[in-house]
């Protein structure tokens, strides 16, 4: 009798044991990390050829330096993307953003760097470019581009009439040449 109840505890653990493992190594199901990065990622960089890469269609929501950065080429933001928000009614928010700072884990900007490119235009809906510098012209084709505390070093050309009534920078931001319709 004793045999058996061994025997059958033995068979029972290593059920469970088994059952267990099999389950944790072949799950396919996303972990919440996993499905929010997968949705809401962001390109962290330094280096020139990646951030020229990132702010493209298949780049990522969020283009973000870690120093400054100088790029000899020509960038185009472009492409939709969606930041992994949601809206009250439930619709995933579209946004897009050029981030030249690191913050802390409260938000708090604990750095700023500048962007250096001779022409930067802007293409993705809901684009924005965050706390920093950016050195070149800026040309902009979307009806509501923003500046968040950044400084333009350099002159903003708009497509038409729309993009540049959309255009909004809040009162820590500056644009050092004109800014005008192109023509």
């Amino acid at each position: 009798m004793k045999i058996k109840a061994l025997l059958l505890s033995t068979v029972m653990v290593a059920s469970l044991l088994v059952g267990c493992g099999s389950k944790a190594s072949t799950s396919t199901e996303p972990t919440k990390a996993t499905s929010t990065d997968a949705v809401a990622s962001a390109s962290l960089t330094k280096d020139p050829a990646v951030f020229a890469k990132s702010v493209g269609k298949d780049g990522k929501w969020i283009i973000a330096v870690t120093e400054n950065v100088t790029v000899d080429k020509d960038l185009i933001l472009e492409g939709e993307f969606k930041n992994g928000k949601k809206d009250t009614a439930g619709k995933e928010l579209i946004q897009r953003k050029i981030g030249l700072y690191t913050q802390d884990e409260k938000r708090n900007v604990t750095a700023r760097f500048t962007l250096t490119a001779p022409k930067l235009t802007v293409k993705s809906p809901m684009a924005s470019i965050e706390h920093g510098t950016f050195k070149g012209d800026l040309y902009v084709e979307t009806a509501d581009f923003k500046l968040i505390d950044n400084k333009i070093e350099g002159n903003v050309y708009f497509k038409d009439e729309a993009a540049k009534t959309g255009f909004k920078m809040d009162a820590k931001s500056s644009v050092t040449g004109k800014q005008e319709i192109m023509k």
